[in-house]
């Protein structure tokens, strides 16, 4: 039995609820912003645009929302510019940091990171510090019932790729 009122207990189950989803949608819409800015607005020719499509859709998000955010991104319509930004530093012990973010304050996350880094011994390097040390790698995975394994490991090869493993349910 609720306490008081039976609408005071579900009003802040919903308010949790509301504030996770708003939270999610929050990120779907920078990512949306961000991969409509960078490769253009049409979903079929830019992949990372139909990822976040895709993500969006499974979180519901209304089309009207990921409308608004694309266009937002092609500069169709007037918002916030989130950009993509990278910092390099030295963690404790002398560990390189390679650090890639999306803002639309580069002056507030730039302070962020430096408090970070100082707070746990650490420092923000000047740009090329540490980047010759990362290479920037992708991933791509298939359903195993899709094709069998010649079949990829040939392609794999074929492409240059490093490495295939094999989980459970996927190549």
């Amino acid at each position: 039995m609720s306490g008081h009122s039976k609408w005071h207990s579900i009003k802040h189950k919903k308010g949790a609820i509301d504030a996770k989803r708003g939270k999610v949608f929050s990120r779907l819409i920078k990512e949306l912003t961000v991969a409509a800015r960078v490769g253009g607005g049409d979903p079929v020719g830019n992949p990372r645009l139909r990822k976040a499509v895709d993500d969006a859709k499974a979180m519901n998000m209304p089309k009207d929302t990921m409308t608004n955010a694309i266009k937002r991104g092609t500069g169709e319509i007037a918002g916030a510019a989130i950009e993509d930004i990278t910092y390099e530093g030295y963690g404790p012990a002398g560990v390189a940091v390679f650090i890639e973010a999306q803002t639309d304050n580069r002056t507030r996350t730039v302070a962020e990171i430096r408090h970070v880094f100082s707070r746990y011994g650490g420092n923000l390097g000047e740009n090329g510090s540490v980047a010759w040390m990362f290479q920037k790698k992708g991933t791509i995975i298939l359903e195993k019932d899709a094709v069998d394994e010649e079949k990829i490991m040939e392609l794999a090869l074929d492409a240059g790729a490093e490495d295939v493993s094999d989980d459970e349910a996927s190549w």
